[in-house]
């Protein structure tokens, strides 16, 4: 049985590396992929912890981190979508 959920936590990662790798039109999409990824950790770091018996507080930093991350990646993107009217990565000059 753990094995089976460390292949799932490793299959999860590696989705969400693909669509991080493929969906680079839109920055919504980009963003919901890295949470993706991190949730996959999140998941893998659970696992982990269950397995070995240790206590579950790195996890609960984890998971505050993540949520800051995720917070501050909607931040931007509501910042973006005010200032350009899109969150496509052609119309965002780079140099300006």
């Amino acid at each position: 049985m753990l094995m089976y959920c460390i292949i799932f936590s490793i299959l999860m990662y590696f989705c969400g590396l693909l669509s991080f790798c493929i969906k680079r039109k839109h920055l919504l999409l980009m963003l919901l992929s890295l949470e993706f990824i991190i949730l996959s950790l999140y998941f893998n770091l659970y696992i982990y912890l269950m397995y070995f018996g240790y206590e579950f507080y790195f996890g609960m930093i984890f998971l505050t981190m993540s949520v800051c991350e995720g917070a501050l990646g909607l931040s931007i993107l509501v910042s973006l979508v005010r200032t350009h009217g899109n969150d496509y990565f052609q119309t965002f000059n780079v140099l300006w």
